[in-house]
Order: C-alpha cells, then structure tokens, then sequence
C-alpha cells in the first residue's frame, strides 16, 4: 500500500499571480459593480465563479454557467490597473478547465461587439450564432436573460469553443 500524501498548499508571493474558485459572491458582485458590469444572476445556481488575485490584491473574475455539456463564460472582468499582464488570459484558460471539469463540450463567450472583436480569437474561440448559444444553453441565467432582453442580445456577440478534446492524450 502506498502511503498517503499531503497536498501541500502554499500561498502565493508578493507579485505572484493566483486563481481560485470563490463561493465569496459578494466580493464578486462588488468587483463587477465596480466596473460598471451587470451583477444579475451572481448567485443564479450552477454558476461558478473564479477570481484572480496578485499577492493579497484583487486582480479580477471570471464566472461560467454550465448546461448539461455547454458552458458560458460570463462576467471576465480584469481590474484596470492590473490589465496588459496576462491575467485576462489566464482567467479563461482557469474558465476553460473549469468548464471542462463540468462536463461541457462546447464553450461560449459573450461580449460586446466591440470589445470581443477579436480577444477571443485569440484563445480560438469562433463567431457563432446567438441563437444556437442560447438554445445550448437554455436554462442559465444568462441565456434566459438575454431571451428576455432581446435589447441586450442585439449589443452582444457570441463565441464558441470546442472543448471536448481538452485533456485527451493522442498517442
């Protein structure tokens, strides 16, 4: 029998970059109220949400809504003063994990038409339809929202990621 082993878990250093899931909702309601974001649906079931933070410093959120085998990420917010340092990118690689882990196989992202034109992209995310987002995602708080909303979905654009592939070794 091996014998058993102590997951070792040290804090984060000054300047080091951690991120962590977070069951403190009303720090992340401040966080996105702070940067002018919709907290609507912050406590809405199934949502997860994780922050980043430098040191003891608060550096940013991401939450994601999972649905049987789709997920959204919602809410990426990065403080302003911490921004152009990867912390962003990180939030949604931690996201895409995230997600995976739930079981989801196609991941979405919303954002505004002028802010996501492309910073997705990068993390190989493609234009998708709003329509085929929401009916994968039916039943989240968000897309139920923005089906009440049709205001908000006409301002937003959706993105799609295959996840399903995440983690497999090809040999």
């Amino acid at each position: 029998m091996a014998p058993a082993t102590k997951k070792i878990r040290r804090r984060p250093g000054a300047g080091e970059l951690a991120i962590a899931q977070t069951r403190d909702l009303a720090s992340v309601a401040r966080m996105l109220a702070a940067a002018g974001m919709s907290i609507g649906g912050v406590e809405a079931p199934g949502a997860c949400y994780l922050t980043a933070q430098i040191g003891e410093e608060p550096a940013g959120v991401v939450g994601i809504e999972v649905r049987v085998d789709a997920a959204l990420i919602r809410s990426l917010m990065v403080v302003e003063a911490m921004r152009r340092r990867g912390i962003g990118a990180a939030l949604v690689a931690a996201a895409r994990i995230a997600a995976h882990t739930r079981g989801a196989r196609m991941l979405y992202a919303i954002g505004s038409a002028s802010d996501a034109a492309g910073y997705f992209a990068r993390f190989g995310f493609a234009p998708t339809a709003a329509d085929e987002m929401l009916s994968a995602l039916a039943g989240t708080f968000m897309a139920d929202h923005l089906r009440e909303h049709p205001e908000e979905l006409a301002r937003i654009r959706a993105w799609s990621l295959d996840i399903s592939r995440d983690g497999v070794i090809n040999r």
